[in-house]
């Protein structure tokens, strides 16, 4: 079961409920230790002065912000005290929006919302933003800093999604390889055509259809390696890319190959026999593009070890 990380109410109005903050994502990667080779133990490491190499203690270490290349200027602890946020304990509902009005990109990690000893006031909001169709746009303080954060119903309970602010997203006009596409324009009948290779890879979205190849790869080779097994793999070469002249033979094979999956595999939409290569396409600038069949999915989920 997780643990609770925060806990406070959610002030809606007048109307204050008890609530916690439980991890709604537990986030599985392989994490290794660094050992050294030579006896398997493992690896120290050490604060060191960079100009001395003598090691530092934590008593002697201070905050500093890089203001220009090699200057640093230092702020102490009760400096960073007088602009800590005040720990309210306190979700504050700033407004209702419309779900489809918050772009994707400003969601940054979730958390579940449980009543504690407020079961109906927690229904009845619940309720309430279900009938309006609306997630709450709020503000807390967790361990010092202030968060934005939407609140939204999901299932019968209450979601907290964190959220990143504007000023904190990267736009497209810092990245250069932008540029080129306010001179491109792309034909009608390859638009008509790539539509209907859409079409034809939709389905309903099933997320346990979806998992880490990856790490349950490595979790197996941990495993097999444990039990003393002598392992030895073969690291397949990534396939050359086919080059292509034209987009619509492109487009027009990846149909295809969808339609014909399709039909020899009705339930399962054709990904497993889609090729799994992308077609590398040139267009008359020399700039390469990919015209990338859907990803081979899966034939069973393994459990996370």
């Amino acid at each position: 079961m997780p643990r609770a990380i925060w806990s406070g109410s959610i002030s809606f109005g007048l109307v204050n409920i008890p609530v916690r903050l439980y991890p709604a994502i537990s986030e599985k990667t392989v994490r290794f230790n660094q050992l050294d080779r030579r006896n398997g133990a493992r690896i120290k490491m050490r604060r060191t002065n960079a100009e001395t190499g003598e090691e530092v203690e934590w008593g002697d270490i201070v905050k500093g912000y890089e203001v220009s290349k090699g200057r640093y200027v230092t702020v102490s602890d009760d400096e960073l005290a007088a602009f800590t946020p005040e720990i309210t304990h306190t979700i504050d509902l700033e407004c209702f929006v419309d779900l489809d009005e918050i772009d994707p990109i400003y969601f940054d990690g979730g958390y579940h919302v449980a009543p504690v000893n407020a079961a109906k006031p927690y229904a009845l909001l619940v309720e309430a933003m279900e009938a309006a169709n609306k997630v709450a746009i709020a503000k807390f303080v967790m361990r010092s800093k202030q968060y934005l954060a939407a609140l939204r119903p999901r299932d019968g309970a209450l979601l907290l999604s964190m959220m990143v602010y504007a000023d904190e997203l990267n736009s497209t006009e810092e990245i250069s390889e932008f540029d080129s596409l306010s001179s491109v324009r792309a034909d009608a009948r390859e638009v008509a055509m790539a539509q209907q290779l859409i079409d034809s890879l939709s389905e309903p979205f099933d997320p346990e259809l979806f998992h880490d190849d990856y790490r349950e790869k490595v979790l197996d080779l941990i495993d097999r390696k444990a039990a003393g097994e002598v392992v030895s793999l073969d690291v397949t070469p990534a396939p050359s890319a086919e080059k292509v002249v034209d987009l619509m033979a492109a487009l027009e094979a990846s149909v295809a190959a969808a339609k014909q999956a399709r039909a020899r595999h009705p339930t399962a939409a054709g990904a497993d026999d889609v090729p799994s290569s992308a077609v590398e396409v040139t267009d008359d600038d020399g700039d390469a593009g990919a015209a990338t069949p859907a990803a081979k999915r899966p034939a069973a989920k393994r459990k996370s070890a």
